[in-house]
């Protein structure tokens, strides 16, 4: 079966080797050296288990496991805080409409802007997979389970949800909306800064770029075409989370301009259709396939299972099941439709 758990220091070494892969590489909140994710591990068991300093915002880390293997298959991450305390970086697309009346000429400018406004905003971050599990049932427990953890925390995260998507990358490793824009302020090409963000953060990037509006004319065409344009490897994730009912908004990755979705915490599909049931008897992979959770904090786990509902809300549950989730019967759980 597959798990949903918090992040541990024994999965480091998997979790490197997935942050390797290249649908891994593309997420700049997986820290790709075992210095920085072993930190990253460490500020999550802390979130987890509610002892992180006031001054310091919670970030979790959780990992998807076969349980027939132990083997560790992915990762998905929440910052309850986006910035983590610092500004969090994003370019706002608008328009200036430019005219003169003495000559009669009128024209629409399209603007980058650069903002912060979501700033402490909850979210979403640090997806990756291996690679034959895309589009897979386990694909969607690993992203959906993040949303299960919310419901039950709720008072933990902020009243809107954001997750930023990979934008434009060639097959040569460059990004046409970043070698048209920053490789004129310092010399970094994307894979550099890239790293230097998942060590740090994106502040350092913020602060080197200019902090003018960019008229969107002024880059080359291939840049100006990538702007909100999702990396083909990341659609199976950004058609998930439209499901969920996420959107695009006006909101620009600084690195590649990729889309930032947003959505309003508590619409979100998962919480909206999610119910707590009392676990009551076990079944032969009898009903529907859901998405089942069970503990709070860092006793949190997900899992799929197929789940029969009782006229009492209660809920009947495969043996298996009730073994991974490792609770008895009267225990409270969450479920969702898959």
């Amino acid at each position: 079966m597959w798990l949903v758990r918090q992040a541990q220091p024994d999965d480091l070494e998997q979790i490197l080797e997935i942050a390797g892969t290249q649908s891994a590489r593309l997420s700049s909140t997986l820290p790709k050296h075992s210095e920085a994710l072993a930190s990253k591990i460490e500020h999550s068991l802390a979130s987890f288990a509610g002892t992180v300093p006031a001054s310091e915002a919670p970030r979790f880390l959780f990992v998807l496991e076969d349980t027939n293997t132990g083997q560790v298959a992915g990762t998905a991450g929440i910052d309850a805080r986006a910035g983590n305390g610092q500004p969090f970086y994003n370019y706002r697309r608008d328009a200036l409409v430019h005219a003169s009346h003495e000559l009669g000429v009128s024209r629409r400018v399209e603007v980058l802007y650069p903002s912060h406004s979501l700033t402490d905003q909850t979210l979403l971050c640090s997806f990756s997979i291996r690679p034959e599990l895309r589009e897979t049932e386990a694909f969607e427990l690993l992203s959906r389970a993040r949303m299960l953890f919310i419901a039950e925390h709720r008072e933990w995260f902020s009243s809107r949800l954001v997750v930023e998507i990979q934008g434009v990358q060639d097959e040569d490793g460059s990004v046409p909306f970043w070698d048209s824009l920053a490789r004129h302020f310092f010399n970094m090409d994307f894979e550099t800064a890239d790293q230097y963000s998942s060590m740090l953060s994106k502040t350092f990037i913020a602060e080197l770029m200019p902090p003018n509006p960019v008229y969107v004319t002024l880059l080359t065409e291939r840049a100006q075409a990538a702007l909100g344009q999702c990396h083909p490897l990341t659609k199976p994730n950004l058609e998930l989370l439209l499901r969920e009912g996420f959107h695009a908004g006006c909101y620009l990755d600084i690195f590649d301009a990729g889309p930032v979705l947003e959505a309003r915490t508590d619409t979100v599909h998962t919480l909206v259709t999610s119910h707590r049931k009392s676990l009551h008897g076990r079944q032969d992979e009898a009903g529907d396939l859901c998405l089942i959770s069970a503990g709070e904090g860092q006793a949190f786990r997900c899992t799929l299972a197929r789940a029969e509902e009782t006229l009492d809300d209660e809920l009947k549950l495969s043996v298996s099941a009730w073994k991974v989730l490792g609770k008895s019967a009267g225990d409270a759980v969450r479920m969702a439709p898959l």
